[in-house]
């Protein structure tokens, strides 16, 4: 091509952007906000909102779900060693000096719900909505580490750089929502899960879908109030001059961050108006707060599940929940009780206000962390005994659209160690959320140097036996 043709073709792309009554700022923001026109379903879809509820830190499902009176019989006897051979656990030093004993849980477990699937007397909530549950068990993972296993549970690489799936899935359908972000992350607990930003990062796609962290407590996000003496009309004029040149920076790059750039600052602005009124509970009845445990204010998890609920109303696509300090290697009493209690009740809450406003039907729950505990016990301080880490067998849960309600799918074996069934692994997981959103997780892709990347890699299956 001639230096002249290719000169041509740069002004007709510009004047195209600029004079064609749309605008690249307004093509951009109608495309990052999700408009339908942009959607990219591969079926029908079963549910168009998810709330995913993350424990960091790896809860015992051998205390909370995954019931195993054998290992009741077997509590306080050495491991057998055709157990261990070949198995790789954290903290290997510590089963390298001595045969580490079985440890069957202190814990009261009774079937609840129509089909009586085991729950332990630290959720006795969550026990109550078992027949709106989906109990998975004996779910499988890669890394025994805390960083990289929640790296791999949220973006399917146990390595930083990939994106999240709440980043897939609003890179994929986009949003509902005009005035709030399409992905949401929402904190609590003593710190941030370990991975912190990485886990909710857009990573090679456009940082438009990357997580935003809100807060419930002031402005949802940081500096979002106008400084004292500015108007909203200073605020608006600001705006547009600086929209101005940022599209006439897209024009000359064509640089896809210019256009996250554009979108970021009208959505920001628009926030003005709706983000205190997202975080104000005000509006919700006693009752409502009652239900969740929440309070005007609190910064807590309680308050978290209300706003979450809050935030799909309002059309956000993805919302994630990190709760954190579930962490128990030495201690499987106290500990373990308070974070339950923390979750149980507005966990129990969320599943059944969603149900009771008619949401649940169309939107999936999911409870889950890292990765498990092992059958064997851990002794770090005399007189206390928690769990190691445990990659081969832990639970999750769903609650939603799409499922078949109070069943148990996967099983593992007598003592809780290993699959007793096929293999369910997180990419497994990873491609039946998809599924339910309308998306075919083979499909969902990204080029990226040189390699069409998708969020189940070259793994995945649906879990047909928990579909509707």
């Amino acid at each position: 091509m001639k230096q002249e043709d290719r000169m041509l073709l740069g002004r007709t792309r510009r004047h195209f952007f600029r004079d064609c009554g749309i605008g690249a700022g307004k093509m951009a923001l109608l495309s990052l906000m999700g408009a339908p026109g942009f959607a990219k379903r591969h079926h029908q879809a079963k549910i168009d909102h998810i709330i995913y509820l993350f424990m960091a830190g790896g809860p015992s499902h051998l205390e909370m779900f995954d019931y195993k009176p054998e290992l009741q019989k077997w509590d306080g006897k050495p491991t057998p060693e055709s157990i261990l051979k070949g198995k790789r656990f954290a903290f290997m030093d510590t089963f390298v000096k001595e045969t580490p004993k079985l440890l069957g849980t202190r814990r009261n477990f009774t079937r609840q719900g129509k089909n009586g699937l085991w729950v332990s007397d630290l959720l006795p909530h969550i026990g109550s909505i078992a027949d709106d549950i989906t109990l998975l068990n004996a779910v499988s993972t890669e890394n025994f580490n805390h960083g990289p296993a929640k790296l791999f549970t949220n973006t399917g690489s146990v390595r930083t750089g990939r994106p999240s799936i709440g980043s897939w899935v609003t890179y994929g359908i986009g949003s509902e929502s005009k005035d709030l972000p399409g992905f949401v992350v929402l904190q609590s607990g003593p710190r941030g899960p370990r991975g912190g930003a990485a886990l909710w990062n857009s990573g090679f796609l456009p940082t438009a879908y990357q997580g935003i962290p809100f807060r419930n407590v002031g402005d949802p996000i940081l500096d979002l109030s106008n400084p004292k003496g500015v108007t909203a009309d200073d605020q608006r004029q600001a705006l547009d001059a600086i929209q101005h040149l940022n599209r006439l920076r897209y024009e000359e790059t064509g640089d896809e961050e210019v256009r996250t750039r554009v979108a970021a600052y009208e959505m920001a602005f628009r926030m003005q108006t709706s983000g205190p009124e997202l975080i104000d509970f005000s509006k919700e009845s006693k009752q409502t707060l009652e239900m969740y445990g929440a309070e005007q204010g609190e910064s807590s998890y309680a308050n978290n599940c209300l706003l979450a609920r809050r935030l799909v109303e309002r059309g956000v696509r993805f919302v994630q929940l990190y709760h954190t300090d579930w962490d128990h290697h030495d201690d499987l009493t106290k500990p373990l009780d308070t974070v339950c209690k923390e979750i149980d009740k507005p966990t129990a809450a969320l599943i059944r206000d969603l149900k009771q406003r008619g949401m649940l039907d169309r939107t999936l729950v999911i409870w889950c962390g890292e990765f498990g505990r092992t059958p064997m016990g851990e002794v770090r301080e005399k007189g206390k005994i928690g769990r190691n880490h445990h990659i081969d067998s832990f639970s999750l849960f769903f609650a939603g659209g799409g499922l078949q309600h109070g069943v148990t799918v996967g099983s593992s074996d007598e003592l809780g160690f290993s699959p007793l069934e096929e293999k369910i692994e997180v990419f497994d997981v990873h491609a039946t959320v998809l599924h339910l959103l309308g998306i075919d997780h083979t499909k969902l892709t990204y080029r990226f140097q040189g390699r069409e990347f998708r969020l189940t890699d070259v793994g995945g299956r649906l879990i047909q036996k928990m579909l509707a």
